[in-house]
Order: structure tokens, then C-alpha cells, then sequence
């Protein structure tokens, strides 16, 4: 009964492959509502490997057929998920030795941040105080070359002056979104995806776009509404809840590493 307690070098190789293939699932639903539901689907598939081991036939079977006929639901449940994952896969830059081995490196407690939040977050404030409406995409892993074409590459530094005046409302640059990376401001006026999600009323274009470009990559937003200066923190298509400035700060630090 307890045969499948021997392990050769392919069975440690198939754990390592599928913990590697579950932490990748797991970082990309961090955080939003799906975790809970890929933690409950998680458990009755332990659950079914370990009957069907045991060789409790009854239940095992029943678990399967619960596991083999829930594929159609998994797909309608995360399919914005799962076309994330895929434009992970796909975006995901192995000719590079160092995108390659920070691939690898996924067990690294802190990734350095070379961003100034404490800058960006800093001009958001200012920007809120005086109700100029801002939209900041900030890039992380999954590149975004395919919003870029649509607007102004720009290679500058971030500082607060320059965040103020691009979305100053007089300003040639302030329609549309700005795109950061690694503290670079690499593109203006962006024109990003509308999500078609339903929202309250009182978010405009600017939320609905915010949303949308998060759910189609990995990327964090940040968005001032003209309207009442308030500033929304966008992530995996949800709004992310702060308490005050410094808690989005290390929110936004977080995420970022």
C-alpha cells in the first residue's frame, strides 16, 4: 500500500516542476479574489491524490470526476487570469541571462526597488490637493511595448516637478496615461485598453482604463480623479484599499518587489 512512498530522481523532479508551476499560479493570483478559490481548488486535489493512493476507490472517484468535469467552470472562473498567465509565458524575456535567472530566482525575500515611490506617491498628494486629473502606469515583469505605440516615448527621470507639469491641465502631455519603469518615465499620452468591468459611476475613463491595462498585464496603477482629487491604487483589475499615505507607499513597495 505504501508503494508510492519510493521516490526516484524524475518523481523529485516532477514535485520541484509542479511547486515551481504552483508558485507561479499563486504570485499571479496574490491579492485578489480568485486566491481563495485556487487555495479551495488546491486542497480537494490533494485531497483526491491522497484517496486515490489509499486506493479508497468510492471516494477518490468521486473527487475525480468532480476535479475532470470542473476544467469549462476553472475556465470561465479564471479566464482573466488565465490569459494573464499565458501573456506572462509569452512576454517573459529568456534570451536575457538576467530577466532569466531573476526568473529563477523566485525565492529572494526582497527584490531591490530602483522606483521612488516615496516621489510618485508624493506628487499624487500635490496633484489630489489641487484636483488635476493623473493617470500612472507603473511597469513591472510583463513588458508593455504593445500600449507604448500609442502614445510618446519619453526618456526621463521621475521627480515630482516633472509628474506635476506633464499632467498640468495646459500641458500638451496630460491627456491619456504615463508609463514608468524602473524610476523612468519611458512614455506619455498612452492610450490604454477600457475594461469592461461595471464600476460605480462616480470612477470615469481614466479608473476604467486603469483597470483595464491590469487586467491584461502585471502592471500597478495609480490615478487621480479631476473630479474630487481622490487617489485610487489599481491592481489585478481591483481596487486596493490603503489607509493613508504611507500605507499605500509600502502597498506600492510591496508589489513592486
Amino acid at each position: 500500500m505504501l508503494d508510492f512512498l519510493e521516490f526516484s530522481i524524475l518523481d523529485v523532479i516532477d514535485v520541484l516542476l509542479v511547486a515551481t508551476l504552483l508558485f507561479y499560479i499563486y504570485k499571479l493570483l496574490r491579492g485578489t479574489a480568485a486566491i481563495n478559490i485556487f487555495i479551495g481548488i488546491t486542497i480537494i486535489f490533494l485531497i483526491w491524490k491522497v484517496t486515490e493512493a489509499l486506493k479508497m476507490e468510492m471516494l477518490s472517484g468521486i473527487l475525480g470526476t468532480l476535479t475532470g468535469g470542473g476544467v469549462i467552470a476553472l475556465i470561465v472562473v479564471f479566464q482573466q487570469e488565465i490569459r494573464k498567465f499565458l501573456l506572462m509565458l509569452g512576454t517573459t524575456n529568456f534570451t536575457s541571462k538576467r530577466n532569466f535567472l531573476k526568473q529563477l530566482n523566485f525565492m529572494k525575500s526582497e527584490a531591490q526597488i530602483t522606483t521612488d515611490v516615496e516621489i510618485i506617491v508624493h506628487a499624487c498628494e500635490a496633484m489630489s490637493k489641487a484636483k488635476t486629473g493623473a493617470l500612472i502606469v507603473l511597469e513591472r515583469d510583463q513588458k508593455l511595448d504593445f500600449v507604448k505605440t500609442t502614445g510618446d516615448a519619453m526618456n526621463a527621470q521621475v521627480n515630482k516637478p516633472i509628474l506635476e507639469s506633464i499632467f498640468y491641465k495646459n500641458s500638451p502631455l496630460h491627456d491619456g496615461a504615463i508609463i514608468i519603469k524602473d524610476n523612468m518615465i519611458t512614455a506619455t499620452r498612452i492610450i490604454l485598453p477600457l475594461s469592461d468591468k461595471t464600476i460605480p459611476t462616480r470612477f470615469g475613463l481614466r479608473h476604467r482604463a486603469a483597470i483595464g491595462i491590469t487586467e491584461k498585464s502585471d502592471a500597478i496603477c495609480l490615478v487621480v480623479s479631476e473630479e474630487t482629487g481622490m487617489i485610487s491604487y489599481i491592481k489585478d483589475g481591483e481596487f486596493m484599499l490603503y489607509e493613508n499615505e504611507f500605507g499605500l507607499i509600502e502597498t506600492i513597495k510591496n508589489d513592486l518587489a
